[in-house]
């Protein structure tokens, strides 16, 4: 399955992505995977829309996505972009095979407790994140490749 990135961007789809993470893995298509999106066809939209040529981008829901893997294995080179812990951790939960998680900005908000300048979580993405990395998948902190990786089990408590 060429997964070739799996990333958490609560921005998704914006210049940083398409300049840095697309091209350094010359990735094919990106798939979205958030139930949110999934159900506003004005996002799916602008996501489509910001998108250069070439890039094909497909929003799934979280549930969906998991039936699809059951059925269809992935052959394009794919990156994987989501905007919170809880859908990846319920994805890997329900069979998604990924080694790594790359987590690129998840904003502070009300609710939210700041890991790095980049990261902020509430109490259940946290959560998501723990099972994560107890089921062995790597997370990084990362915005851009060229920044030093970060593993974000030593910002958690």
């Amino acid at each position: 399955m060429p997964i070739n990135v799996a990333r958490i961007d609560d921005r998704l789809i914006h210049g940083q992505v398409i300049t840095t993470w697309v091209k350094n893995y010359d990735i094919e298509q990106v798939l979205v995977i958030n139930d949110k999106v999934a159900n506003d066809k004005v996002q799916q939209s602008v996501l489509t829309m910001s998108a250069p040529a070439g890039l094909k981008v497909i929003v799934f829901g979280v549930q969906q996505f998991i039936e699809i893997l059951k059925k269809t294995p992935i052959k394009k080179r794919t990156m994987l972009l989501f905007t919170n812990s809880i859908d990846v951790d319920a994805l890997v939960s329900g069979g998604l095979a990924i080694e790594k998680l790359n987590v690129g900005g998840m904003r502070m908000q009300d609710g939210r407790r700041q890991l790095s300048r980049a990261v902020s979580v509430t109490p259940e993405e946290e959560q998501a994140f723990k099972n994560l990395i107890a089921k062995n998948v790597v997370v990084e902190v990362q915005m851009v490749p060229k920044d030093p990786i970060v593993l974000l089990k030593t910002l958690l408590d």
